[in-house]
């Protein structure tokens, strides 16, 4: 698989793309006004304990206080068999100082999500400082790299070097003199971290973790990454020298483009964006995926639309099923859609073709860098499944509510409103002693007051006995209406 990795920097905005061949995979965008938090370290106040959330909240000089759980606070103890208190009270007190890192970005009227057990990553490692355990990522598969890797750092994780650290894919097949490197970096990192902590005052900022740019480069460089084309030449000189000292293996991969044509449209890369921005996708066959985001879940509806299949029912349905599977994988990934999602293949009879599609989905979903847990077919048909959020959606970072239907995503008719408008005439001409009523609206609901409801008009100016004057409003939405009294 032939991969890429393209970067277009804009004065206010940097984006970051991963073209799996030829096709738009993930996007990273990030706005000089609102930086991810993720990574970041701050030296916090506790503004607020509550016993009942068994959490804090956490003043850091943002917008909002950021949420601690009792169960993300470390303990600091010998005993390896010591629990956990069971009151948030016995952990942190109002007004206490506290070192904490944010693992969830702000994501709607929601604060950041903190942890105390501060956690620093490098190009091959992460380190963990107070905890004592070596981990490996489960996609090093060989046994014998794995005992290498490990044995490797449990000789240095100790004296200065002491605490945990998880391997990254990255480092399978990199020598002992690379691994002494990255814990050096990080101890240095760390030690930089506890000083600033000392006399910094809170609330603060201890560390600010790399520009999106320079993050993308050390989180999704991987052996298949051919290219890394970046379109402004401070960025590319930047990145240059980043990839020398860090990631040398991938400096001759690293390009500066200089075309006139935006590298994102060379790509098609701004027409995907624009499409995962729709509630449809569709597939090649001729079917399509309905892509419902809500506040509380995503629902994924699959349809065979234009298909119509060449052998049987039966066929055409796995077919677009399995087709859907490889779609819903890869709009999930572009549009970072996270927490509880429902598919809804077509239904299926054959079990077989229920567990091809499961496995086919499943095997989409490892390229996933988020962690994703899939159950079974229910007996509705449906697929549950959930996929981590810690940053906000495509869509929540590009799009804003529409302010006309509050984001229901529907309006009331014009036929509903005038009925609305009969109903609160009828209201105030019992309660007040009005000569007469003069009814601001919107152009379709005057409209149709004149042409449909006319009669119903004049019927209701004989019941209340007195005149109804209708005048235009341009700037009403065809919700919005005002009966004023004269």
């Amino acid at each position: 698989m032939s991969s890429e990795i393209l970067i277009n920097m804009t004065p206010n905005e940097s984006r970051v793309a991963l073209v799996e061949n030829g096709v738009l995979q993930e996007v990273y965008i990030e706005r000089t006004a609102k930086r991810g938090l993720v990574g970041n370290v701050y030296k916090g106040k506790v503004s607020r304990v509550l016993p009942g959330m068994q959490a804090a909240f956490i003043e850091m000089g943002l917008e909002r206080a950021a949420f601690l759980h009792a169960s993300d606070i470390k303990i600091d103890s010998d005993d390896a068999d010591n629990k956990k208190p069971d009151s948030i009270n016995s952990l942190v007190s109002e007004g206490q100082e506290i070192c904490v890192q944010v693992v969830k970005d702000p994501l709607g009227t929601k604060g950041a999500r903190l942890t105390t057990q501060v956690s620093i990553p490098s190009r091959f490692l992460v380190f963990m400082p107070g905890v004592e355990h070596i981990g490996i990522s489960q996609k090093i598969e060989s046994p014998e790299e794995r005992d290498r890797l490990r044995s490797k750092l449990e000789e240095l994780a100790v004296g200065d070097y002491a605490g945990g650290y998880i391997v990254r894919t990255a480092a399978e097949g990199i020598t002992d003199d690379e691994i002494e490197a990255d814990v050096e970096y990080l101890h240095r990192m760390w030690t930089a971290i506890i000083d600033k902590m000392k006399t910094e005052k809170a609330p603060n900022l201890i560390h600010e973790d790399l520009p999106l740019a320079m993050r993308m480069m050390r989180d999704l460089v991987s052996p298949e990454i051919e290219k890394i084309r970046i379109d402004s030449k401070e960025t590319y000189e930047r990145a240059a020298k980043f990839a020398r000292k860090f990631i040398p293996e991938v400096a001759d991969r690293v390009e500066y483009y200089p075309g006139e044509r935006p590298i994102f449209d060379l790509y098609s890369v701004e027409d995907e964006i624009h499409k995962a921005l729709g509630k449809r996708a569709d597939l090649k066959s001729g079917g399509y995926l309905i892509i419902d985001q809500t506040e509380a879940m995503t629902t994924i509806d699959v349809n065979t639309g234009g298909f119509v299949g060449h052998r049987n029912l039966d066929e055409t349905i796995f077919k677009t099923n399995l087709e859907a599977g490889v779609a819903i994988a890869r709009q999930l990934r572009l549009r970072n859609l996270g927490g509880i999602i429902i598919l809804d293949f077509i239904d299926m009879q054959d079990e077989e073709h229920k567990r091809q599609v499961l496995r086919s989905l499943e095997k989409n979903l490892e390229k996933d860098h988020a962690k994703c847990h899939i159950s079974q077919v229910s007996a509705l048909g449906l697929v549950e499944m959930t996929r981590k959020r810690t940053r906000e959606s495509l869509e929540h970072i590009l799009c804003e509510g529409c302010p006309t239907c509050n984001g229901r995503g529907s309006l009331r008719t014009a036929e509903t409103v005038c009925y609305e408008i009969f109903r609160e005439i009828i209201r105030e001409a019992r309660q007040y002693d009005a000569q007469t009523f003069l009814i601001l609206a919107s152009q379709a609901v005057v409209d149709r007051l004149l042409d449909e409801e006319s009669t119903s008009v004049a019927e209701l100016e004989d019941f209340i006995g007195k005149p109804i004057k209708l005048q235009v409003e341009s700037l009403y939405t065809q919700e919005h209406y005002d009966v004023v009294l004269m």
